[in-house]
């Protein structure tokens, strides 16, 4: 097993730096660096889980904590509609392996 840290792992860790956008006891979400829109945010757990297939049931509070923050986190943005990605594996377009969500909106 792969144990080296993601670059979100040294994000949360403060080990490099990022434009932080929100934080709580369960996750932060950043600026991306490369946006795909006006606004293009990374809500990112804080628990280190490299894709959707290695989820477990004790994950649901986390994950549903995530998808509940994202239509706040777009009402703070000023969006009045938004789209949300979660690319899972290599071939589904995943570049970092520790779950994150997209959201993005003009």
């Amino acid at each position: 097993m792969n144990t080296e840290k993601t670059i979100f792992s040294k994000i949360i860790e403060r080990d490099i730096p990022a434009d932080i956008v929100y934080e709580d006891d369960k996750c932060i979400v950043i600026n991306d660096i490369n946006p795909k829109a006006r606004v293009h945010l990374l809500v990112i757990p804080k628990k280190p889980i490299p894709t959707l297939f290695d989820l477990s049931p004790e994950d649901k509070d986390l994950m549903g904590h995530m998808m509940l923050l994202l239509p706040q986190l777009a009402q703070a943005q000023k969006l009045d509609g938004f789209k949300t990605q979660i690319n899972t594996g290599e071939s589904g377009g995943q570049e970092v392996f520790h779950i994150h969500i997209h959201l993005i909106g003009e």
